[in-house]
């Protein structure tokens, strides 16, 4: 797949995420409805390739970071319970490939959090190019995929009357991403 085909002015090189322009997020469901948070403090870099479907991308996100603004909440998240940040401070995405399936694309990669490592293919979306007026030179794109939480060892839950439980299994995992090419 070319570069100039999938995602039209993206030019080989690194291009490193801008944390002040990105987000990182995440959606579970709480009781009866969902509850939205994020991580604030991650950092990686894309290597877009000749090739596009040879490019590479990594990312470390610090779990300490986690925001649900719910201090409370976010303490027990970090705690050994959930995340268990003292002995699992950050969660890393390195890829594997990358793939287009019926128009869509998608960045397969290897995901670790809490010491665990699985796959996950995140799909993306190409949002273009364009000069910033700090003399940059910007790429945006739009990744999300689903994981369930217990492939990762996050096992914890509160059983609640009938079959409900505190937490749900499902993960969305949702980026918005700029990128400054190097």
């Amino acid at each position: 797949m070319s570069i100039a085909t999938a995602a039209p002015g993206l030019t080989a090189g690194t291009w490193n995420i801008d944390p002040a322009h990105s987000e990182v997020t995440f959606v579970i469901r709480h009781l009866m409805t969902k509850v939205r948070g994020s991580f604030t403090d991650f950092s990686g870099s894309i290597v877009i390739a000749d090739d596009l479907a040879s490019s590479t991308a990594t990312a470390e996100i610090k779990m300490a970071s986690i925001d649900t603004r719910h201090a409370d909440r976010d303490a027990h998240v970090r705690s050994a319970d959930v995340l268990d940040i003292e002995n699992h401070p950050t969660m890393t995405f390195a890829t594997t490939g990358l793939r287009s399936e019926g128009g869509d694309h998608y960045l397969d990669g290897d995901l670790t959090i809490r010491g665990v490592t699985r796959p996950v293919s995140l799909e993306v979306e190409f949002n273009g190019v364009g000069d910033d007026p700090w003399g940059g030179f910007r790429a945006g794109f739009t990744a999300s995929t689903t994981i369930n939480r217990k492939n990762w060892g996050i096992e914890f839950n509160v059983p609640l009357a009938g079959d409900k439980a505190l937490l749900g299994d499902k993960v969305d995992l949702q980026l918005e991403i700029q990128a400054v090419r190097a």
